[in-house]
């Protein structure tokens, strides 16, 4: 079949198919959906869409609340919002000034709310980060990387010899008992083009699973560990390090927003045990088939567009991000440029789940 006879048969069945056009296949299509529930508007393979579409209703659907708004044009900031659930540079702010309770409050909400937030042109000594890293609450040190002059500094330096290796998606820590509320990372040299990190709304990603995988996971929790990082150090070295950070740590998959209520999606899949997922109803390990699924699934989840935005650095920028809302993932695309970040942690809290606290 030629392209002519092709465009012939294919004009024959528009006139068939669609005889009454554009207009009146859109307009059938709105009356039959207006009464359905949002859940049902969205076909199976685009649950990612509706994730997303769930996490702004929730949102009042508005990127931020009329009273961070009302703050906002108060303070004389500006908010520029990257993805429509999550990510939002914050304009006319000076973070090297002596800012006040209401500032730093201000600030904290648009974290609640927005979940990862940005900065430029911040150029923040060591000593400055950290001092606005404990507006936010008490620091972690980082025990495997190399500190700064500050010991709750962790630097993340890469170039033509050591290329960018973050580029997976993981949330922060999770080998911890405690992992860190969140981090505040600033970029001390940028590469000319290249070094973004992209960020995947954890709560959004939740609302978009299938209904089975929610109710799969409830409960599930997996044990977490710092392997990957002892290959690193001599053997006679690990049992100290055991004895001074514990190994093997027990978090639920599912995680509770202890400011929000929200549901997240939790899990790192370096730090996860992948044969060691178990039920806490009965304390039974899970097949390692099903453990491995899950995970995968999990991290699937994260991947998908709808629910990423992407901050690139200037020098002096800065990204702050809520680690019980967010993963994270650094795209080593820069080589063989430089790359220097250096990053504060703020300690969070036992992670747990609670359907019940859900909005």
């Amino acid at each position: 079949m030629n392209n002519n006879e092709y465009n012939r048969n294919a004009m024959d069945l528009l006139g068939k198919l669609y005889s009454g056009g554009r207009s009146s296949e859109v307009d059938t299509a709105d009356n039959i959906n207006a009464d359905l529930p949002l859940e049902q508007r969205f076909r199976p393979y685009s649950l990612s869409g509706l994730g997303v579409a769930l996490e702004y209703q929730r949102m009042g659907m508005r990127p931020v609340s009329a009273d961070l708004e009302e703050k906002a044009a108060r303070f004389g900031y500006e908010f520029e919002h990257l993805a429509v659930t999550l990510g939002t540079v914050i304009h006319n702010i000076d973070l090297k000034d002596d800012l006040t309770d209401e500032q730093i409050s201000f600030i904290r909400q648009t974290l609640l709310e927005r979940k990862v937030i940005f900065f430029h042109d911040q150029n923040l000594s060591e000593d400055q980060q950290v001092e606005f890293g404990k507006r936010f609450g008490t620091l972690d040190a980082f025990p495997f990387g190399p500190p700064g002059e500050n010991p709750y500094l962790f630097y993340i330096h890469h170039n033509e010899n050591r290329p960018g290796s973050e580029n997976n998606w993981h949330t922060d820590v999770t080998w911890m008992e405690n992992p860190s509320l969140g981090s505040i990372a600033q970029v001390d040299v940028a590469p000319p083009i290249g070094g973004s990190t992209l960020f995947s709304d954890s709560h959004a990603a939740y609302l978009g699973l299938p209904a089975d995988l929610k109710e799969r996971l409830q409960h599930v929790h997996g044990i977490n560990d710092y392997r990957v990082f002892m290959r690193k150090y001599p053997e006679e070295l690990h049992d100290e390090i055991k004895q001074k950070v514990p190994f093997g740590v027990s978090h639920p998959l599912l995680r509770t927003h202890p400011e929000t209520g929200k549901t997240a999606l939790y899990v790192h899949l370096g730090f996860v045990r992948q044969d060691a997922l178990f039920d806490i109803r009965t304390g039974e390990t899970l097949p390692i088939e099903e453990c491995r699924d899950i995970i995968r699934q999990i991290n699937l989840q994260h991947m998908r567009e709808e629910y990423v935005c992407r901050f690139t650095y200037g020098t002096g920028s800065i990204a702050f991000w809520d680690n019980r809302a967010v993963q994270h993932y650094a795209a080593s695309d820069y080589w063989p440029h430089e790359r220097v970040l250096r990053r504060v942690t703020i300690s969070g809290d036992r992670p747990y789940y609670d359907p019940s606290q859900s909005p």
